[in-house]
């Protein structure tokens, strides 16, 4: 009998802490919510940036996670866009070559995992890991000295073993 009573405390603290797990999730934030909902849900973000008609709230889980997600609010101050920024079907729409500044960058995918240097490129390489489909991904920007994005690419992230993707 102790050992059942004992399971089930162990089961019930664990679908608790799932169910807290999910309610911290910025991308299972329903739009219209306010600010201090939104805050009250998920909690403080990692960085929040002024926008044109109102702000945006950036959840990202760099340096070692694989995820930043970016809630957008209205003037006044209601949920209107919950995007997870890391996925390849969105880089060619976002990512401006040639225009968009290190600011830019910052407001969108937040912090790097990494910033490199390469002697073919002269400034810096900041990256990204993120998972595509299961599969482990990371994101290059190249940023020259003047702080403007010269070009990107993604690729598979080097540093997980063949043998242990799944």
């Amino acid at each position: 009998m102790r050992f059942t009573k004992n399971w089930r405390a162990a089961l019930a603290a664990a679908v608790v802490a799932l169910l807290a797990a999910c309610a911290s999730d910025p991308a299972r934030l329903p739009t219209g919510l306010t600010k201090s909902q939104a805050l009250q849900q998920l909690g403080a973000p990692t960085a929040s940036f002024p926008l044109a008609a109102g702000e945006r709230l950036q959840y990202s889980r760099m340096p070692m996670g694989r995820e930043v997600t970016n809630v957008d609010l209205d003037a006044s101050g209601r949920v209107v866009s919950v995007t997870q920024e890391l996925d390849e079907r969105y880089f060619d729409k976002t990512i401006q070559v040639d225009r968009w500044t290190r600011q830019d960058v910052l407001q969108t995918y937040g912090p790097p995992y990494e910033v490199t240097q390469v002697s073919s490129f002269a400034g810096n390489i900041w990256s990204w890991r993120y998972r595509q489909i299961n599969n482990p991904r990371i994101l290059y920007i190249y940023i020259d000295p003047q702080g403007v994005v010269r070009r990107y690419h993604s690729a598979d992230d080097p540093t997980i073993n063949d043998r242990f993707r799944w």
